[in-house]
């Protein structure tokens, strides 16, 4: 038809098909929905035309993955050598309390460290890395560092444990279902920096929480006292200058990326916000949570605080400084 001078409006509706995904921006490939409109001018004149972006959620109900709500153990013994002639062994264990987790709930993290050497050990550390891959004509991997916690060593032949959280910050889902061009995962790395050992357990970034059931009285499992197990004989160092024994002991922490404030984009700051403070956005915008790494504006739910945005939209990250992923 044609448009009479004056200002008209258009209703319109879309059904959102059900295997659309979940809207992702990262530095080396995007997910984006947007709704375009066009008007047809005369032939030789110019159409005119506007854009608006909307964002998806697609929920990943981490209850749907098998196994989800146990816990996420992996060991590794390090032989290492140290003063020319001898040598020692290094026990790692990492274990942590699920396997999924989402925005605002605390991953529990507990390392037992066994130094069987008279060397005493470099800190330990404990990383939540992201690992953004994009499909092009070869795999583009992108992997960062999104949270860290440092302990101090562990002196020679001792048994230490070490018990810390990391809180999960707003981050995009692990599964981006309805996309395979740009898959996203998730590790907790435990590392120690002398001698060079660590390990590595996957997880699950969602945004409907493990449900755990408690074990009824009837299931509870019964304490039941450890059978004696006979130790190995002691090897090498250990068969040279006697027996060592293996005192238990607990590893402080040094540091934690966590403890401060840190900006999401450089020149973008927030005050600190207290949790006893009512925080209310504005009427004519919604309330976002900022993310952290290569995503977009996070709808969030539950326990997380939210911060009020100033703006319709969050910028991601600036990524126009990086250098290309290897």
């Amino acid at each position: 038809g044609v448009l009479t001078a004056g200002e008209h409006n258009f209703p319109f509706q879309f059904l959102l098909p059900a295997s659309a995904p979940t809207s992702f921006e990262g530095p080396f490939g995007k997910v984006l929905h947007q709704v375009k409109a066009v008007i047809d001018t005369p032939r030789f004149s110019k159409d005119y035309k506007c854009n608006k972006i909307f964002y998806v959620l697609c929920p990943l109900n981490l209850n749907d993955i098998p196994d989800i709500e146990q816990p996420n153990t992996m060991s590794v013994t390090k032989k290492f050598s140290y003063k020319l002639v001898k040598s020692g062994n290094i026990i790692l264990t990492a274990t942590s309390d699920l396997k999924g987790y989402i925005v605002g709930q605390a991953i529990q993290l507990r390392t037992e460290i066994e130094n069987k050497s008279g060397r005493d050990t470099g800190a330990v550390v404990a990383s939540l890395l992201q690992k953004v891959a994009y499909k092009s004509k070869r795999w583009i991997y992108d992997l960062r560092t999104i949270a860290e916690v440092e302990g101090s060593g562990v002196k020679a032949w001792k048994h230490a444990e070490w018990k810390e959280q990391i809180l999960v910050p707003a981050l995009p889902q692990s599964i981006l279902q309805g996309c395979s061009l740009i898959h996203i995962d998730y590790y907790i790395q435990v590392s120690l920096k002398s001698p060079d050992v660590s390990v590595t357990l996957p997880i699950y970034i969602g945004n409907i929480a493990v449900n755990r059931v408690p074990l009824s009285p009837s299931r509870s499992i019964q304490h039941i006292p450890s059978a004696v197990v006979p130790s190995a004989p002691p090897e090498e160092e250990e068969a040279a200058s006697g027996y060592h024994p293996m005192d238990n002991v607990s590893i402080p922490t040094k540091s934690h990326s966590q403890q401060q404030p840190f900006s999401y984009a450089p020149g973008l700051s927030f005050q600190e916000i207290r949790a006893d403070s009512e925080q209310t956005g504005s009427p004519n915008h919604p309330t976002l949570c900022l993310s952290t790494g290569a995503t977009v504006p996070y709808y969030a739910e539950g326990n997380v605080v939210p911060v009020p945005t100033a703006s319709s939209l969050i910028l991601p990250p600036e990524y126009s400084t990086w250098g290309y992923p290897y």
